[in-house]
């Protein structure tokens, strides 16, 4: 017969985090031209040890990121980095343009209630990626930090989604494991590949921006008497993103 221990888990409610932002907001709107606008723009940094909660028994895990464990048991704070949901920059714009039709001289034929009550929304907002970590996916030491080893950095590379191969964001292609090395068979190492830590910090790079663009062409048709009216409307939109 063979004994031993299973996999023991200590959970600590011990965490840190910090956010800095600052939030600006211009807004103008003009009867007289039938226009509105709203500009809002935030420059923020959210700093933590792990952007996931750890749930009971080790079943399951909550937040944006799915993994809670540190690289290292012994020293969390060494995974102090950006939020998995840090957001350094974030613009957004918002225009609505009354559309006066009923005042062209080539329109006036026809009804009002046809010409009148045309808008034009616009709703534009981009934002810097979000950061990611890159994991080694082996068992560096003997400390077991399930999955969560990182290798160390080799080389700086030019990150972007402008190349032929728009998924080639690091630039070397099938090579750019090139810029990383797995710290095992190393003198002094533990666990079954004689490896250590790796010095790659917790969300070190960041990934592509998004953009997205939604344009809506709404019209406002009054429905029924004076006094007692309705309003139906109708909303054409159009929307497009870009990651």
């Amino acid at each position: 017969m063979r004994g031993g221990i299973g996999t023991e888990f200590l959970t600590s409610n011990r965490s840190h985090s910090v956010f800095h932002s600052l939030q600006t907001s211009l807004s103008k709107t003009s009867p007289r031209a039938g226009i509105g606008f709203q500009v809002n723009y935030t420059l923020s940094k959210s700093l933590d040890d792990t952007s996931s909660v750890y749930g009971a028994f080790g079943q399951t895990t909550s937040g944006t990121l799915l993994q809670a464990f540190p690289q290292n048991p012994w020293n969390p704070g060494a995974e102090k980095g950006p939020s998995t949901f840090d957001t350094r920059h974030i613009l957004t714009i918002n225009v609505i343009q009354a559309l006066p039709f009923d005042r062209l001289d080539f329109l006036r034929r026809l009804r009002r209630h046809v010409t009148s009550g045309w808008e034009l929304l616009n709703i534009s907002t981009l934002t810097s990626g979000s950061p990611f970590t890159i994991y080694s996916g082996v068992q560096q030491s003997g400390a077991r930090s399930l999955n969560t080893d990182r290798p160390d950095q080799m080389g700086q590379p030019v990150l972007s989604t402008s190349r032929p191969v728009r998924e080639d964001y690091f630039g070397q292609g099938s090579n750019n494991a090139a810029f990383f090395f797995i710290p095992i068979s190393v003198p002094g190492g533990t666990g079954p590949n004689q490896g250590r830590f790796g010095t790659l910090g917790r969300n070190t790079f960041y990934g592509p921006g998004f953009h997205s663009f939604d344009v809506s062409l709404i019209k406002d048709t009054p429905l029924g008497h004076r006094g007692a009216s309705e309003a139906a409307t109708l909303e054409f939109p159009v929307a497009g993103s870009h990651g």
